[in-house]
């Protein structure tokens, strides 16, 4: 047993106990051969055998128990990966690295992420064990970490290169042009127009520029089979090309030199080579135009900012910019970073951001988002989060990890992709063989295929009298075969689609952690609202005060006591509605909870003094107790109040009609004595009546969980279209996780929104948690994905984006598939010249680059529909 010794920095440690909890939950590990932490230096070390855990289980243990390992995350652009597997290589050779806890590679992005532990590997040594896997890191940008435009540095060289190879190899290719139009108008059953001098062209001149071109166009994959083979002992798209190609090198050689007789095919060379490679460069540029909108992104960043000291102002450069720097921002410029507005007054274009066209209005305490434009009004920004830490750079690092974290289904590919160029190989060589031995048996069942599919007939006539030797009809089943199947289409098909769409969600305020998270999404059948925040607007105004025994509204409405009555029996004379909701927002003035700071803001509204408070008592979930200069005071649910042996009874009438009216209803005791009670309210967003609708027109379950009683939950579900028998009410934070789990252990799969912080454990529980309303902060780890915006809506455009990139996945699939599964037998039957069999090739990857493309157009504001399907969709009216 080979063991391997990890030195961990893990936080979160107070005591021994936190070390011993480290040590329990890393010990049970199968393969742990022994592990110690210790809390005075925040270290652990840990002996495993490689062979049966991982250092990535391991994290995930430490993180389990409470505690965090530490580690840190790179993006290293790969160059010289031509299909999945080169992915794969790439990744087992990294993961195999002491100290690397985890590696994505994107072959449709040419990148890695790392994860890794920096006291056991260095991001250098990565980098090696990349080159030595036979492919290229982009060195400069390991040194610099400025991962974004290092990577366009290294796809602008590439796309030179293969420019250059497409140029050189279409003036090497020319002259067999009139060749390949003869072949055409042969298919065609048209006599050639073309000169049979022009159309063959010496044999020595076709093999001078055949052997040019194998040199040049040619090397390319065969330095990349030889890699992959001499590497890791495997077949690629690479081996695929270098074999056929020289398989007609070599045989069209052999028939120059009067070694064989037949004819030459170093025209098909000629073309394979060029229409691959002319491919490639196409499939480069498409993902150079999949990957600029993180560019474009980054390129709103404000180069210059204006600060503002001690009255003066001057410019500097974005990256002088700090914490605590006033910047002054005028009409039409960009917010330099995320800050707070502590002057002034405008309207904010944040559809970078959110997708949504519509400025918003900021003000004095508002927050405002870096790159994002100011519209009108000059406003003074105090700078809260620069550098990394900004919205858009937090974006951008989400849109990357989203993009190295593939779908399930990709798992699934990937194992076919494994198998898929060995089994091509041996399929072609199995044919050719075949062809070899039984000709005539198999010309016969070719010929009346090719009888039944227009164009199509064998090649050349096939291994017949009149037609081309048996040698040589093998070998162009044995190149056609082999170039025909494309793993290039088969290992974009997901990863192209994730990536546009993950890019394309991060531009109308969704982001998600990951490729896998947006194929849960779309199988969610059960969608769990908090209310407080998200169904409604999460701002708590005070709109009753009610007296025991009598009915005083707030704003001395009709049925006020016309000189506000008072109460006697609390050892003083005040103004009675005064009288309570003094002593109230006296007690809530200890407390940062909505209610609270809506009880004091109100009071504060209505001139009411507000006290001293000697001691304060928060219960969670049930209210306060307070020592005030007005007495003591409780003041929350009935419960609270009942326990401490006080009736509720002579207040009940108020409490059931304020909460029928979907307001939050609260007695006040003082002194042992029921005085009144509080009601606040917080208005239901529009929008989330409107989201309740759409999610349950598409046959979606919706479950409205709240800490609210239940008259007070079911009034504000129905007003936004929840069923009452969703409504889960008088919901405890901590409780919120226990309700989430029945659901999915009744079958459900549920995706919980809440606001990203108490609602913690929720998410995590859920299928999908979803953090809404997050601002600036989205990096919430909690939560699976991260709406920009506080508005339920996005629940749908998440909805809709997921769908729409796992059936854009699936359509990528499906075609990559039936073209493998249809032309490999049509090569295989020897239907198939081997020029065109590179054509079809180079054109199937290319197609599933276009068609992901194609995607970045979709507005998620509108559910997702086929082109094909769109003409009926707007005969129905839809």
């Amino acid at each position: 047993m080979s063991t391997r010794r990890a030195h961990l920095e893990i936080t979160g440690m107070s005591c021994s106990t936190c070390s011993g909890s480290v040590e329990d939950a890393v010990g049970d590990l199968e393969g742990v051969a022994s592990v110690s932490a210790n809390y005075a230096t925040d270290e652990g070390t840990v002996e495993y055998d490689p062979a049966e855990t991982s250092l990535a289980e391991i994290y995930d243990a430490i993180a389990a128990g409470g505690y965090e390992a530490a580690s840190e995350t790179e993006t290293i652009t790969v160059v010289g990966m031509s299909c999945s597997t080169c992915s794969g290589t790439v990744e087992d050779a990294v993961t195999d690295l002491a100290g690397v806890v985890r590696a994505d590679v994107n072959f449709a992005s040419d990148e890695a992420r790392v994860e890794y532990n920096p006291d056991d590997v260095s991001i250098g040594e990565i980098a090696d064990a990349i080159e030595a896997a036979g492919y290229d890191p982009v060195r400069d940008e390991i040194e610099e970490t400025q991962g974004a435009s290092q990577r366009e540095r290294a796809v602008e060289t590439e796309l030179r290169r293969q420019r250059k190879l497409v140029i050189g190899g279409g003036l090497l290719t020319l002259p067999f042009v009139p060749m390949m139009f003869e072949m055409l108008f042969g298919l065609a059953g048209v006599a050639s127009p073309i000169p049979a001098a022009i159309a063959h062209p010496p044999g020595w001149l076709e093999f001078v520029l055949a052997t040019v071109l194998m040199g040049t166009l040619g090397k390319e994959f065969v330095v990349g089979a030889w890699r992959a083979f001499s590497n890791n002992r495997r077949a690629n798209m690479d081996t695929l090309v270098a074999v056929g190609t020289s398989a007609g090198y070599v045989y069209s050689t052999a028939v120059l030199l009067g070694v064989v007789t037949g004819g030459l095919y170093f025209e098909a060379v000629a073309f394979i080579l060029w229409f691959i490679t002319l491919g490639n460069w196409l499939e480069v540029r498409s993902k150079a135009r999949a990957g600029s909108a993180l560019r474009e992104l980054l390129e709103m960043e404000a180069d210059e900012a204006t600060v503002v000291e001690g009255g003066e102002e001057r410019q500097v450069p974005l990256e002088d910019v700090g914490p605590g720097d006033v910047m002054k921002v005028r009409p039409g410029e960009r917010i330099p970073t995320d800050g707070v507005v502590v002057e002034g007054q405008s309207a904010v274009d944040e559809s970078m951001l959110t997708g949504e066209s519509v400025p918003v209005e900021k003000g004095e305490g508002d927050e405002v988002v870096g790159s994002t434009i100011n519209e009108n009004g000059v406003l003074l920004v105090e700078a809260t989060k620069v550098g990394s830490e900004t919205a858009i750079q937090q974006i951008v690092e989400r849109v990357k990890e989203a993009q190295s974290r593939q779908p399930e289904i990709q798992r699934l590919v990937d194992t076919v992709s494994a198998y898929f160029v060995p089994a091509v190989i041996v399929n072609a060589v199995l044919w050719s063989i075949l062809w070899f031995l039984f000709p005539e048996t198999l010309y016969g069942a070719s010929a009346a295929l090719g009888s039944w599919i227009p164009v199509l007939e064998p090649v050349g006539g096939g291994p017949v009298v009149g037609g081309v030797p048996v040698l040589e009809f093998s070998v162009v089943v044995l190149a056609s075969a082999l170039l025909i199947a494309c793993p290039c289409a088969l290992g974009l098909a997901t990863p192209a689609a994730t990536m546009v769409g993950s890019t394309l969600s991060a531009k109308n305020g969704v982001l998600f952690k990951g490729g896998d998270v947006l194929e849960q999404v779309r199988g969610i059948d059960t969608v769990v609202f908090d209310k407080t925040g998200t169904l409604t607007h999460g701002e708590m105004t005070l709109t009753d005060v009610e007296l025991v025994g009598e009915r005083t509204t707030a704003d001395g409405g009709e049925d006020a006591v016309p000189d506000g009555g008072t109460l006697t029996g609390f050892g003083r004379e005040e103004d009675a509605a005064s009288f309570v909701l003094g002593a109230a927002a006296t007690a809530e003035s200890g407390s940062e909870h909505p209610i609270a700071r809506a009880i004091v803001d109100g009071a504060a509204e209505r001139g009411v003094e507000v006290g001293e408070v000697s001691e304060f008592e928060n219960v969670p979930g049930h209210g306060i107790r307070a020592e005030t200069d007005r007495g003591s005071v409780l003041i929350g649910r009935r419960k609270l109040l009942e326990e401490a042996g006080i009736d509720t009874e002579p207040a009940e009438e108020a409490l059931t009609q304020l909460e029928r009216e979907g307001k939050t209803a609260m007695p006040v005791a003082v002194d042992g004595r029921l005085a009144g009670v509080l009601a606040v309210a917080d208005e239901v967003r529009e929008s989330a009546k409107e989201t309740v609708a759409a999610l349950r027109e598409r046959g979606t379950e919706v479950v409205m969980l709240t800490g609210d009683n239940e008259r007070t939950a079911a009034a504000v579900a129905r007003e936004v279209g929840i069923d009452p028998d969703n409504v889960r009410a008088e919901v405890l934070p901590e409780d919120k996780a226990d309700h989430v789990e029945a659901l999915q252990n009744d079958g459900s799969r549920v995706m919980m929104v809440g606001d990203g912080v108490n609602d913690a454990p929720a998410l995590t529980t859920a299928q999908v948690g979803v953090a809404i309303g997050s601002g600036t902060d989205v990096a919430i780890e909690s939560a699976d994905v991260t709406l920009m915006r506080d508005d339920p809506a996005d629940v749908l455009k998440a909805v809709r984006i997921s769908e729409a990139t796992i059936s854009k996945v699936r359509q990528n699939l499906f075609w990559a598939f039936v073209y493998n599964a249809t032309l490999i037998p049509v090569a295989s039957l020897g239907l198939l010249n081997p020029a065109l069999a590179g054509l079809a090739m180079a054109a199937s990857s290319v197609s599933v680059m276009s068609n992901s493309l194609a995607f970045a157009k979709y507005d998620p504001h509108e559910d997702y529909r086929l082109a094909v399907t769109k003409p009926l969709a707007w005969l129905r009216g839809n």
